[in-house]
């Protein structure tokens, strides 16, 4: 029996890592020009761009489409490992909090299912798991995107692998962890996407039997897409901290978490925190249904246990 259970932990380990990978790579495609032009729009000088059409307008007429990629690189080859971590953990805590009481009985089948507030612990614990990976590629992936000069040869990061050396030369390993804080707490919202996708999953399954009736994967993604938006609603501020945490040059102090948050109040007031706002929920709907879609047809089609009835 200990061999089987070893066994059955192991399967679940790595069916949530590998729909994590697929999920990783789907974001990468679909939603890295948004988030170019949210980080220039949070990171630069106040008055810089009149909004995130002239912002994605001036980065392609001066710098050309192809910038809209800049800083790519960094989550093509991580985002992967970090969903991999972030959706196979969030999957191992769900069951881990089923199997620790936090439950509730189906109306209609009479079987256990984890609680919307289990399924919100799961998506914030799970969001703090992730940040340990994610903070590093994102402080990259920040510093990449700012360089706003067309030729690489100006630039003074001539691509990902001369960003860490020029970091850890400077600051040291440590150096690329910078913004960690701001990280903590802007992961810590996916509490917010994965506790809605579990409420509209469970709007859309009322459906059922109705005119209005939608298959399982139609719902995982609608479900995506709309958690999104409360995730972005509320991480956004948090977001506008760690990336301009990462955002200042590597040679100076390494910003501190308060620091960062005075600084936005005192120079823009309340409406600092929001910068970026509209390309990320321009950016979330797309982005995260698909990767929702893949990861949970992944996690049905490599037999997953199921967290939810």
């Amino acid at each position: 029996m200990a061999s089987e259970s070893s066994s059955s932990h192991g399967h679940v380990r790595l069916v949530g890592a590998v729909a994590g990978v697929g999920s990783g790579l789907t974001k990468v495609a679909v939603g890295h020009g948004f988030d170019t032009i949210k980080t220039r729009l949070q990171c630069s000088p106040p008055g810089t761009y009149r909004g995130a059409v002239d912002c994605m307008l001036r980065i392609v007429r001066n710098e050309s489409i192809f910038a809209l990629y800049k800083g790519a690189t960094p989550p093509a080859v991580a985002w992967a490992v970090i969903d991999s971590v972030l959706l196979g953990s969030l999957h191992n805590y769900r069951l881990f909090l089923t199997r620790h009481g936090m439950t509730e009985t189906v109306p209609e089948s009479g079987t256990q299912r984890l609680t919307i507030a289990g399924h919100t612990v799961a998506g914030l614990f799970a969001g703090l798991t992730s940040a340990f990976l994610a903070t590093p590629m994102e402080h990259l992936k920040v510093k990449l995107q700012m360089q706003s000069q067309r030729s690489v040869a100006d630039r003074l990061y001539k691509g990902p692998i001369d960003c860490i050396r020029q970091i850890v030369h400077s600051q040291g390993v440590p150096g690329l962890w910078t913004g960690f804080t701001g990280s903590l707490a802007f992961r810590s919202n996916f509490a917010w996407l994965f506790g809605s996708y579990e409420v509209f999953m469970r709007g859309f399954s009322r459906l059922q039997g109705t005119a209005y009736e939608i298959n399982t994967p139609t719902a995982n993604f609608l479900s995506g897409g709309l958690g999104a938006f409360a995730f972005w609603i509320m991480g956004i501020p948090a977001d506008n901290i760690k990336n301009r945490m990462m955002a200042l040059p590597h040679t100076g102090a390494r910003p501190s978490f308060l620091a960062t948050v005075r600084h936005i109040h005192a120079s823009e007031g309340f409406k600092g925190y929001y910068r970026g706002l509209g390309p990320s929920l321009l950016r979330a709907f797309p982005v995260n249904a698909s990767a929702l879609w893949v990861y949970e047809g992944l996690m049905r089609l490599l037999g997953a246990e199921k967290t939810r009835h």
